[in-house]
């Protein structure tokens, strides 16, 4: 079952134009990456899904509700639907650990202090951090546990979608590793959608279902990495050979 569909998307700054008429499809329940080479627009389309950029024409569709023209109301009940993590974690600093991950909670919910003090306390410990590491703040702490802390607040509403962002980008190879392996278990525990843009060839052959391939503004390729052979695409023949 297709719970993103993407049609015909447009993007285009001043006269630059990034895409020209993607066309893609995610189902429930897999792990989808978006990959291309650097500049061709994944972490754009990524921004679009995700509210945080207009697209020029076209249409994308997310849990059953149009994005071209969403109303304010309908926006806001998608935005508690899926979690973001954003390329170098986008926590506040000034803000602990676990004020960060509270932070949807207090915000969105009317949930008491106590019931989100328990929730953050069981996203810290679901992604791997000690109990310890709530009271440090992002200063504190180094680039992946940043990652970790950015996935708890991610998850802090139980989205139903999940957006990663280069997740590995800036880790050793031993914590990029730690990385996916949890972003397998997560998806299986909670019945995840995730989608995530990376150029990580690792991660990319551990984690992912299927992939899109953005070369020359549009798909070069969707499909399984066991299928990426018949794309006729240069980047897709340099990049997996």
């Amino acid at each position: 079952m297709s719970i993103i569909s993407v049609r015909d998307i447009h993007t285009q700054f001043d006269e630059k134009i990034v895409h020209k008429g993607l066309n893609l499809d995610i189902n429930e329940g897999e792990i989808y990456g978006i990959l291309g080479p650097s500049g061709c627009g994944k972490t754009t389309l990524l921004r679009e899904m995700v509210l945080l950029q207009e697209f020029t024409h076209g249409n994308i569709t997310i849990l059953d509700k149009s994005l071209s023209n969403i109303s304010q109301v309908n926006a806001q009940s998608l935005r508690r639907d899926w979690g973001v993590l954003f390329q170098a974690g986008a926590l506040f600093s000034s803000l602990s650990i676990e004020e960060n991950i509270a932070l949807p909670l207090v915000e969105y919910t009317d949930l008491s202090l106590a019931m989100i003090n328990e929730i953050v306390k069981f996203k810290i410990n679901l992604v791997g951090l000690k109990s310890t590491d709530s009271k440090l703040y992002p200063s504190q702490i180094s680039g992946g546990m940043k990652k970790k802390a950015g996935l708890a607040r991610a998850l802090a509403m139980d989205p139903k979608l999940l957006f990663l962002d280069e997740p590995t980008s800036g880790l050793d190879p031993i914590s990029a590793r730690e990385f996916d392996a949890l972003i397998l278990k997560l998806r299986d525990m909670l019945g995840l959608t995730v989608v995530m843009v990376s150029h990580d060839l690792r991660s990319i052959y551990d984690t992912l279902d299927r992939v899109a391939i953005i070369d020359e503004m549009k798909i070069a390729y969707e499909g399984t990495l066991s299928d990426v052979a018949t794309s006729s695409s240069d980047f897709v023949k340099i990049f997996f050979k």
